[in-house]
């Protein structure tokens, strides 16, 4: 199903006043709606819950949530949204992208929804102002979407010998604009890059297999829900086995084993994201809140798996790492 259309079929969804959305004995409800899985969002719950804390607010003392994953079904997300919405739930958390944020937008105009995404939020339609949102809709834009070329680039340093570039992308988060920013870098450059594409863990190792076949010297992944948590160790599995130097955007892709990552901290921006949710809980309208950005993006590099693939890092990358595991 295409994604406009069934974000576009939403807009009579019902909406309920925030009088009815008071709660009893003195526990408060909470949507947390997910494109991914559960355990691909289980890595940064923690950090989430830590900025819930820090507002004042404890999972199963003074908080309840309602959790919603479409397993990366999009076509599930209208249902898991009016859901929440027929539930009452006080805020609505949404992530893995902004189709999940759309979807909430278009199912309440009346329940704050906060959302944690890396791509941008006025492009994609969210909200009109990052510091002015207006409405219901606001939240926490990690921006990792917009650094592709920025990842080309440090893995053009990486690796100065190669000369063909694979790129994996999962066609469902954002695509475009990563696609387009790695495509500008790769033409300044002078350098071939190829797309490959996968949707599933096993969509995964069958791009692998066709860059292979490419004979693709080293790899560009793309953001998104499917690329993380448990999809990070496969990458990082299959791009040794492949002997492919690799680049992607979590730091959890370095420690479990990926050459280099380069983005902000997922861990603060889920603990920002609770932060927020926190606010509105207390009172703060979603309107008055400035979407929150971060302030500084961080190097991993990962000396074993550079050994392990026979890679020489240059002393220049390593001396703008942030963290060098060894």
């Amino acid at each position: 199903m295409n994604r406009r259309t069934f974000i576009a079929g939403l807009g009579a969804a019902t909406t309920w006043p925030l009088a009815a959305r008071a709660q009893q004995g003195g526990v408060v409800t909470i949507g947390m709606l997910f494109t991914g899985t559960r355990d691909e969002q289980n890595y940064t719950l923690p950090d989430f819950f830590k900025g819930l804390r820090e507002m004042g607010f404890v999972d199963g003392r003074n908080l309840a949530v309602e959790y919603r994953y479409a397993d990366d079904r999009y076509d599930q997300l209208p249902a898991l949204a009016n859901d929440l919405v027929q539930r009452r739930v006080a805020v609505i958390r949404t992530g893995g992208g902004d189709v999940a944020a759309q979807v909430a937008k278009a199912a309440t105009t009346n329940i704050p929804i906060i959302f944690h995404t890396g791509g941008d939020p006025v492009e994609a339609g969210l909200l009109a102002n990052f510091n002015h949102p207006g409405g219901n809709v606001t939240g926490i834009s990690f921006m990792n979407v917009a650094l592709a070329g920025k990842r080309l680039g440090l893995l053009r340093e990486l690796v100065p010998s190669a000369s063909r570039f694979a790129m994996l992308v999962n066609p469902g988060s954002s695509v475009a604009v990563q696609i387009a920013d790695a495509q500008a870098v790769a033409d300044i450059l002078g350098q071939q890059i190829k797309i490959f594409t996968a949707t599933t863990n096993d969509e995964i190792d069958t791009a692998f297999a066709e860059m292979a076949q490419w004979r693709a010297e080293a790899l560009l992944i793309g953001s998104g829900p499917l690329f993380a948590s448990r999809g990070a160790r496969q990458l990082a599995t299959l791009a040794i086995r492949h002997a492919l130097p690799a680049i992607q955007y979590t730091r959890e892709f370095v420690e479990v084993g990926g050459l280099a990552s380069y983005g902000s901290n997922i861990h603060d921006t889920n603990r920002l994201a609770g932060i927020y949710v926190g606010r509105v809980l207390k009172g703060e309208k979603p309107s008055d809140l400035p979407v929150m950005q971060p302030t500084r993006f961080e190097l991993l590099l990962n000396l074993a798996t550079a050994k392990a693939i026979g890679l020489d890092i240059p002393p220049t990358m390593l001396a703008l790492a942030d963290d060098v595991i060894e």
